[in-house]
C-alpha cells in the first residue's frame, strides 16, 4: 500500500533512511521529535511510503514549494527517495514516485525536480524511466 506517514511510522522510516547512504539512525531526541512533529503538521511536506504488512519498506519525500513565477504555481521538490535493499526491483519507489506526482497535479506545481547523489547508470535510469529528465537543468548544491 502506498501511502503518506502517521506518526506510528517513525522507526521504521528511520531504519530505512539509514540506508540512504552514510546516516546513522538519530536517537529519538527532543530535538528530533521535534523535527518529526513539525513534519508531521506541515500540509506542504509529505512523506510518502509503501507499506508493506506494516513494515515501511519504500519511501520520498514531496515538498511543495509556493511561488511567485509560472503564475504563482508552486513546484514540487523529491528528496530522500530510498527502497529497503531486500525489497528493491519490486516497483516500491517508482509507486512512491508516483504518489509524489499525483501529489504535485493536485498543488497544481508546474513542475517537480529531483536531485541524486548516485552516478549508478542504473540509479540514473531509474528515474529517467520514472519520468525525470536530466537534458533540461543543472542542478548543484552547496553545503552548509
Amino acid at each position: 500500500m502506498i501511502r503518506e506517514i502517521t506518526e506510528n511510522d517513525f522507526d521504521g522510516l528511520m531504519k530505512l533512511y539509514a540506508q540512504l547512504g552514510d546516516n546513522p539512525i538519530p536517537q529519538k531526541s527532543e530535538e528530533v521529535l521535534g523535527v518529526w512533529n513539525k513534519i508531521l503538521q506541515n500540509k506542504d511536506y509529505h512523506i510518502i511510503v509503501a507499506d508493506v504488512d506494516g513494515a515501511v519498506v519504500s519511501t520520498c519525500t514531496c515538498v511543495i514549494i509556493p511561488n511567485l513565477t509560472h503564475n504563482q504555481r508552486p513546484y514540487a521538490v523529491v528528496e530522500n527517495v530510498v527502497t529497503d535493499e531486500n525489497y528493491r526491483g519490486k516497483g516500491y519507489a517508482t509507486e512512491c514516485l508516483n504518489f509524489a506526482k499525483e501529489i504535485a497535479i493536485k498543488n497544481n506545481c508546474y513542475k517537480l525536480m529531483l536531485m541524486t547523489g548516485s552516478k549508478k547508470e542504473t540509479t540514473l535510469n531509474f528515474y529517467r524511466n520514472a519520468g525525470y529528465t536530466d537534458k533540461t537543468k543543472t542542478a548543484f548544491d552547496q553545503r552548509v
